[in-house]
């Protein structure tokens, strides 16, 4: 890629939006180019589990994209970028992306980046899980996407919740290959 390194971010409805949000300001600091996509229900749980506005999370990314815009750029396979990662990522979205179903640009935007064989991440926030779920991330990981939920490390010793947050969406980076410098490395025993 000749421009700047371009990301996709969705956030859909699950707990822990947090993680979108996290995953936007890394991206600015990185100077990667945002292009979020957020979910209804996405704005529902923002409002709910955090001090950020619809508006604010908005602020964060270089362009957003409407959810119903089956049309924007992320919908395409001619749109150019490093792939795609989801976080928080709901059970709807992963069995969505499971079955191909691309009834939100959320959605079509991570089929199109596993069409193209791009990355996909998705921090699954669901648990415990039964076996429907577990076959739909086995199927999107056949295809070539990642399912990594948030479990937080707990070698990297965390003082707070926002240290565990942080280590997850830089490892959750690092399958970009980019380096929030956030991490806490294991360094061996």
């Amino acid at each position: 890629m000749t421009q700047r390194p371009r990301l996709i971010v969705g956030i859909s409805g699950a707990s822990g939006a947090i993680f979108g949000v996290r995953t936007l300001e890394a991206l600015r600091e990185l100077d990667v180019e945002s292009h979020l996509i957020l979910s209804r229900a996405a704005e529902v749980t923002i409002a709910q589990e955090t001090e950020w506005t619809v508006k604010d999370v908005h602020a964060l990314a270089d362009v957003v994209h409407a959810v119903e815009d089956i049309g924007a750029g992320p919908s395409s396979g001619s749109f150019r970028s490093l792939g795609m990662i989801v976080a928080p990522c709901s059970v709807r979205s992963l069995s969505e992306i499971a079955a191909g179903i691309a009834s939100t640009l959320l959605t079509r935007a991570a089929d199109v980046t596993l069409k193209e064989r791009r990355r996909l991440v998705l921090l699954l926030r669901e648990t415990p899980l039964h076996l429907g779920h577990l076959r739909a991330a086995c199927a999107v990981t056949e295809m070539g996407g990642v399912i990594a939920p948030p479990v937080p490390s707990f070698y990297s010793r965390p003082a707070n919740l926002d240290e565990m947050v942080d280590h997850t969406v830089g490892r959750a980076l690092d399958l970009f290959g980019l380096d929030t410098g956030r991490i806490k490395r294991w360094k061996g025993g």
